[in-house]
């Protein structure tokens, strides 16, 4: 048995500068950035302060288009996998310790280890 749900959106840019992107999402979303606790590993990554129970929302820099995607977190990354490819999803891409997945209909998505303080009280339980 595993949970999972709904971790977060993560903004996918195209862009030489991060930060001006960061920036620009801070402010259309009214968030505030979060410091980086390593800034060799979160290079290419600015977080959002959203609050312990709010989504994660970041801003990573990328070399494919610009687009949105979120993230499902789970206590057990291959049973959630192997529970979406049931429903017709497909393994694109490990990475590190998460998966990039695609559902049927073409979108991206990534498999996470929970993100969020209050994980254990309101994920999904599957079986």
């Amino acid at each position: 048995m595993h949970k999972s749900r709904l971790a977060g959106f993560i903004i996918d840019c195209h862009t030489a500068d991060l930060d001006g992107a960061a920036r620009f999402w801070a402010g259309a979303l009214g968030y505030a950035l979060k410091p980086a606790s390593n800034a060799v590993a979160e290079a290419d990554y600015r977080h959002f302060e959203t609050g312990d129970t709010g989504l994660h929302v970041e801003v990573q820099k990328v070399e494919h288009p610009s687009r949105v995607h979120l993230d499902i977190e789970t206590d057990d990354i291959e049973a959630e996998v192997k529970r979406l490819e049931k429903l017709g999803a497909k393994r694109v891409q490990q990475v590190r310790t998460w998966w990039v997945m695609e559902a049927p209909t073409g979108q991206r998505f990534c498999v996470v280890r929970p993100q969020r303080a209050d994980f254990a009280e309101h994920a999904h339980r599957w079986s």
